[in-house]
């Protein structure tokens, strides 16, 4: 009969036991990256969807598109 909660391995030698065992939690909770990079995230990505917006606006990509077309005229 298999036991139903194997144990860990003492030193987990495959690459996928060193993954199932890291202490991530650990990590998560004591270092202060994870805290920041979530905070980071939420301010930066409203300031990226409005760069967005503005740089995919009707008036810049024909603005873009004009100065495109004139910058290869002058090289042909």
């Amino acid at each position: 009969m298999s036991d139903p909660a194997p144990r860990p391995m003492k030193f987990p030698y495959t690459f996928s036991a060193q993954i199932a065992q890291f202490p991530y939690q650990h990590y998560i909770k004591n270092q202060w990256i994870w805290r920041y990079y979530f905070i980071a995230l939420g301010v930066s990505l409203p300031v990226f969807y409005k760069i967005n917006k503005l740089a995919n606006s009707p008036g810049n990509v024909a603005k873009w598109a004009e100065s495109k077309r004139k910058e290869h005229e002058e090289h042909h």
